[in-house]
């Protein structure tokens, strides 16, 4: 999820230039990987198609042809994180699939070599590779590691996608910043105090994909009048997250709030690795 996101402009190459702080959660989906000699998947989403368009078919690919390998694999994905969501579970099922494959096929790969294959398939998988806290710049695949703090937050999404193409479209030149949010929200990390994180909260693309569901406003409102200490859409929407004091009140808050249409997590920062591989 990201704690700030900016857009500073266009680029040459079609993309946005972005200045994000990204923080891992422990809202995860779980994916089994087993010896085979195709590459297949399949899913517990009906929302998630398991052809080879799908991110985690093409890690696994995209690792194959990189290391030349002659295997396959079959991949079982539990879904728990929300499709289309704003909240990186494709990068992260990606990113889990290339550490994962490392392992399987006895690649012994370094983190950067794997990250170099995760460039080409999002901005957002090479950040899961390790998770935690980070900077991104560029089109968020250049990372720099910051210092963390423990975070408790709810996480709030109507159930309905935005498609992350759509809303970047609606970006204009009013709507781009210079970077200072998201170094606003490093110093307000290395405080350690909840409040001065819920100050410092900033998203670029919450304006444009308002104006595509409205919906998102009333989540963020209902976060903060129910005891958030602040509120904002995570990456390009839907789901708009809130910093709670502790989390406790983040069950609390959870609570108050399941009791309309939306789906709802309490949830907390994770400052160590987004993956975790378990041998069978």
């Amino acid at each position: 999820m990201n704690l700030a996101l900016e857009v500073l402009g266009k680029r040459a190459d079609g993309y946005h230039e972005l200045a994000t702080v990204m923080q891992t959660v422990d809202l995860a989906d779980r994916l089994v990987l087993e010896d085979a000699d195709e590459l297949a998947l399949t899913t517990t989403s009906v929302q998630v198609p398991a052809d080879a368009g799908n991110l985690v078919l093409r890690a696994a690919a995209a690792l194959r042809h990189a290391a030349k390998v002659d295997r396959g694999v079959r991949i079982i994905l539990d879904k728990r994180i929300p499709v289309a969501a704003g909240l990186g579970g494709g990068s992260s099922d990606a990113a889990a699939v290339l550490l994962g494959l490392n392992r399987l096929w006895n690649l012994r790969w370094s983190f950067a070599r794997l990250g170099e294959v995760a460039e080409t398939l999002g901005m957002d998988v090479p950040f899961f590779l390790k998770g935690g806290v980070a900077l991104g710049t560029g089109r968020g695949e250049r990372l720099t590691t910051m210092a963390g703090m423990p975070l408790a937050l709810v996480l709030v999404n109507p159930g309905t996608p935005l498609n992350t193409a759509a809303v970047y479209g609606r970006m204009t030149p009013r709507m781009y910043s210079s970077g200072a949010r998201a170094r606003t929200m490093a110093d307000a990390l290395r405080t350690r105090k909840p409040a001065r994180v819920a100050a410092s909260l900033y998203n670029g693309l919450e304006a444009a994909a308002a104006g595509m569901s409205p919906e998102l406003m009333r989540m963020r409102a209902a976060l903060i009048a129910a005891g958030a200490l602040g509120a904002l859409m995570s990456g390009s929407g839907p789901t708009v997250f809130g910093i709670a004091r502790s989390f406790e009140q983040a069950r609390q808050i959870r609570a108050r709030l399941s009791r309309a249409s939306w789906e709802c997590w309490a949830v907390r920062s994770v400052s160590g690795p987004a993956v975790r591989i378990r041998a069978a």
